[in-house]
Formats: structure tokens, C-alpha cells, sequence
């Protein structure tokens, strides 16, 4: 276990390869930050399309059961 921890250690200290980032670090946090903004504000935006209009009132054939909610229309044709 010692040698395989030791050829690690060699492995790594005789390894000098370094890739560059294309772009500074603080520029993929900039672009992240950005992109969760324009999710947060699209979704502020689209939060009141539920309130435009008056709540209507539900009809319910009180001799179903199971009223059909969504109807297709159905009911127009009886």
C-alpha cells in the first residue's frame, strides 16, 4: 500500500502539465451569475399571469358523480 502511495507521489511531483483556463476564473462566475439574473428576472416577469383574470365559479352537473373537468366538449352535445 506504501509503494502504490509513493509511486503516486513521484507520479505527480514528475508531472509538470498545466492547462490554461481560456478566460479568468472570476469570468465563469460573472457568466453563471448572469445567466441565473435572466432565469430570475423571466420568472419574476411570468409570476402574475395567474392574476390577470376573475376567478369564475365552476359548473357541477350535480347528477355526475364525478364532474368532468376537463371538458372537451362534451357536455354541448347532450
Amino acid at each position: 500500500m506504501l509503494t502504490i502511495l509513493n509511486v503516486a507521489v513521484v507520479a505527480g511531483e514528475t508531472a509538470e502539465h498545466h492547462t490554461e483556463l481560456p478566460m479568468p476564473a472570476i469570468a465563469y462566475g460573472g457568466i453563471i451569475m448572469g445567466a441565473l439574473l435572466l432565469l430570475m428576472f423571466a420568472t419574476i416577469a411570468f409570476t402574475s399571469l395567474g392574476h390577470r383574470h376573475e376567478a369564475v365559479e365552476e359548473h357541477a352537473d350535480p347528477h355526475r358523480q364525478h364532474p368532468n373537468k376537463h371538458d372537451h366538449g362534451e357536455a354541448s352535445q347532450h
